[in-house]
Formats: C-alpha cells, structure tokens, sequence
C-alpha cells in the first residue's frame, strides 16, 4: 500500500491571520498548462481573475516562485495564492484570554464572532484574531463555537498536538456548561432532560427534529427566575450536534431570547447590528489535559446582556445592548 505523504509547508506567510489556499494538480487530466486548470477550478472567481493572479506572480510553487502564466501542467505539483478576502463589518468586542500556556489558548468568545474562517466571516473570526493578537500563525480551533453564542473556545497552539485536544471533544471527555436567558416556564417540571433525534441539512439554516433514535441529549434546569418573567437556565449537554441547545430550548417552549432561527427563521439581522444578541452562553470547561495531565476546569466571566439589563429585552432591542459584560 503506498503511503501517503505530507503536503510541503506553505511558502506564502499568513495574510490577516489567514493561511494562503493549497491546491494539488490532479493527477490526471488533459489541461496542458496550471493556467488551464485553474481558470476552471475557479470557476467562480470572475472571469480574467486567474489571469490577474497570474500576471501579478501571486501564485507560487513549492519553493516560492511565481508560477508562470503559460507554466507547464504537473500532476500532483502544490500551488498557493491568497484569496481575495470579503469585506467583512468589524465585530467591535474584546476576545479575553481565559487560560494560557504552552499548549492551549483558552478564550472567552463575544457573540457574533465566529470561531473559525468559513463562508462570509473570514478575518473577523476568533482563529484569525488570536493568530494576529498574540502572534502565533499555528494557533489552531480543537472545537467550535457557533457564531451567535458567546463564552469559552479552547485553541491548540502546537499542529502536532491539536488532535490530541479535538479527540477530546470528539470522544465527549470535555463537560460542558451552558447558560441561558429565556422565558420561565413555571409550568414545567424541572430538571429536564430532553432526547431527540436532531437534523442539520446542507444550505438550510434551522436544524429540526426528527423521528428516530436520539442523537442528542440536553439536560436543563432554571438558576432563578424574575419577576419580568424571565429565568436564567443551566444547560449541560451530553452530545454536540448543531443548535442543538437552541433546539431543544424551543422544544421546550422556552426559547433563547435573541435566536433568530427557533421557534422559527426570522428576517437576518443586518451586518453591524450587534443589538439583540443570542442570549446564550458556554460558561464553563472542564477536562484533563491529554498533553499535561492537568485538570482544567475554566469558566467565563460574562453576563448576559439580558440577566444584566432587567426587562428591557422583553420590548425589544436596545440602541446600548452589547454582547455580555464582565462580571
């Protein structure tokens, strides 16, 4: 069986904290020059872009050279380029460091800050900010935190280590503790532990419930409620699927105040519109490092705008609401 090697390192530095793309040529195919296979690789880019990339020696070999306009096709050669970054609206909050050593950045996320580069939100993500802030281009994500929620991300800081700390996620070793603003559901009975079986379609923005065995357990009980009508909630999760806190919450019938998909999708919330964000919150981590050995249990500093703001969530959102506050 042969063996697979690993790519060559990147000859491109990062650029505002984002690595430049790696393609490897094919190994079979009838285009005769890089040119060629690019132009319909990249497809989307618009036409006459890879022209420009070409002309302007922005992508390079293995050794850094620019590859020429009418280089020769090489199957399996390695290409690297920048993409053109897309204009992104700053989200205007602070990343607190949490927890740092050798081996791990502990952070406390802002809402409306994604983890990691994917679609539209490319630099003004927590992986790129962290890279640039503290200077280290290996930073890498061992999980992820949705976009919309706020509170601690654990990031690796050695590559060779980085499966370590995701097999721990991946395996459940990590216990997770959540909080939440929503309606007090006084008529319920608590603690509850929801199973259901939970759907993420590709392109479709809710996930949704389903027939079947459950693939997702959330356990969740109310901290204190008010008299505006509003409690704050514990959320331990079992397993990790997408939203899955969100779900449930709405299957409860006590929504997280400021979701804009559950119960049900309404209108986007426009970009730099930071007003109402989702009121929830991963308060806490606690596991064993696999490097160390060391028992780490962290917990973030934040409260909800909500909690902290009493009844003006129930009117809608302010022109001061911000994204949580130290405690």
């Amino acid at each position: 069986m042969r063996r697979r090697t690993s790519p060559p390192p990147s000859p491109l530095p990062q650029r505002d904290g984002i690595d430049a793309v790696r393609l490897r040529l094919p190994g079979e195919g009838a285009w005769a020059t890089v040119r060629e296979h690019l132009v319909e690789r990249l497809g989307g880019a618009g036409p006459g872009v890879v022209d420009g990339m070409l002309a302007a020696g922005l992508v390079v070999g293995a050794d850094g050279a620019a590859v020429a306009p009418d280089a020769a096709y090489v199957p399996g050669m390695f290409v690297w380029f920048h993409r053109e970054l897309p204009a992104e609206a700053p989200v205007p909050f602070p990343l607190e460091i949490v927890y740092r050593d050798e081996h791990i950045v502990v952070v406390d996320k802002p809402h409306f800050l994604a983890t990691t580069p994917r679609g539209s939100h490319v630099t003004q993500t927590a992986l790129a900010r962290l890279r640039r802030e503290l200077g280290v281009p290996a930073l890498g994500a061992a999980h992820r935190l949705d976009r919309l929620t706020a509170g601690l991300v654990l990031f690796t800081v050695r590559p060779e280590e980085r499966g370590a700390y995701q097999t721990l996620f991946r395996d459940r070793r990590v216990r997770k503790v959540y909080e939440a603003v929503a309606p007090h559901g006084a008529s319920r009975g608590w603690p509850v532990t929801v199973r259901s079986k939970i759907v993420k379609e590709r392109g479709v923005l809710a996930a949704r419930e389903v027939p079947g065995e459950p693939n997702a357990v959330s356990h969740v009980e109310p901290v204190e409620h008010r008299a505006d009508g509003l409690a704050r909630y514990r959320l331990v999760p079992d397993t990790g699927q997408t939203h899955q806190l969100r779900v449930h919450m709405a299957a409860l019938g006590v929504p997280i105040l400021g979701d804009p998909l559950y119960p049900e999708v309404t209108a986007p919330v426009p970009a730099g519109d930071f007003r109402r964000p989702l009121q929830l919150l991963a308060r806490e981590l606690e596991f064993t490092d696999p490097v160390t050995g060391t028992e780490h249990r962290l917990r973030s500093g934040r409260v909800l705008e909500a909690w902290a703001s009493y009844g003006s969530w129930l009117d809608g959102p302010t022109a001061t609401a911000s994204p949580g506050v130290a405690q």
